[in-house]
């Protein structure tokens, strides 16, 4: 089975979360809440694609997406920065 690379927030939520490789070749998380935020990071380090994919699959379906990305990416030691 193919790596999941996007998210939906369920029951119909707008926050999206995804996963991309920049023209560079580096591996980029997309968030957007469909209103008026999206914010793009760097993954800095060399985390597989299945680890970071695993991280923004549980932080979509939490309450406060962005608090919970940041705590997931913590416990995995992804390091991200802003683009």
């Amino acid at each position: 089975m193919g790596l999941q690379t996007t998210f939906h927030a369920p029951g119909g939520g707008a926050d999206f979360l995804g996963l991309r490789k920049s023209r560079a070749g580096s591996t980029e998380i997309v968030y957007d809440d469909g209103l008026k935020q999206r914010l793009v990071w760097r993954v800095s380090d060399g985390a597989g694609d299945q680890v970071i994919s695993d991280a923004l699959q549980a932080a979509v379906g939490a309450q406060k997406v962005l608090a919970c990305l940041y705590q997931e990416l913590k416990k995995r030691a992804i390091h991200i920065e802003r683009v």
